[in-house]
């Protein structure tokens, strides 16, 4: 992804003097906050979306978001924390918007799809990185029990097990149409139960 601004990402000495700026509106500290953040947030987008172009579009959609609603940072969790939450429902809101058919939420390497569903971000991360994959691993976990059975169940056949659509409709003995539905209506509600997690 490019990162055009010039910009020395220590004009701020620490998170508190981001945030003051963030707060007084700074342009700068704006892009300061994209800068810092872009990269560890885009690859979250793009395992979620599993497209450059569209994780580059949550990452912006994110930081405008973040940018223009900065009052509404309490200041409970790291701001690094709270940019994960937003680019996670901002990339949830773009799979919506996708065929049913179409959530890679869980792809893996060579685009299978792996036993621990919440593969975030590449293995490169820091430990702190690390701690925050977790939580935003174990918000999607929760999420999911609360789903009705049944879109749970279709949702872990077609994109945990990663069942064909075909075989995960006569798995549940449903037509293929019934089943995307059941996928649909499963994305509606992960997106509006992570909004609530936000």
């Amino acid at each position: 992804m490019h990162m055009p601004w010039d910009i020395n990402i220590d004009v701020y000495k620490n998170e508190e003097e981001l945030l003051e700026g963030l707060r007084r509106n700074e342009k700068m500290a704006c892009t300061c906050m994209l800068k810092r953040f872009a990269h560890r947030l885009y690859l979250l987008a793009r395992r979620l979306v599993n497209d450059d172009v569209e994780a580059e579009e949550v990452l912006q959609e994110s930081f405008i978001q973040a940018c223009s609603h900065i009052a509404s940072f309490e200041g409970k969790s790291s701001l690094n924390t709270w940019l994960y939450r937003i680019v996670t429902n901002a990339a949830l809101m773009k799979l919506r918007r996708h065929t049913p058919e179409t959530l890679p939420l869980t792809a893996g390497k060579d685009g299978e799809y792996t036993d621990d569903m919440m593969t975030l971000i590449d293995e490169t991360h820091t430990p702190d990185e690390a701690i925050l994959d977790a939580e935003v691993r174990a918000a999607i976990r929760e999420a999911l029990t609360q789903l009705p059975d049944t879109l749970r169940e279709a949702f872990i056949l077609r994109h945990v097990d990663g069942l064909s659509t075909k075989a995960a409709a006569a798995k549940l003995d449903i037509t293929e149409s019934a089943l995307k539905v059941r996928l649909y209506r499963a994305r509606q509600a992960l997106q509006t139960l992570l909004a609530a997690y936000q």
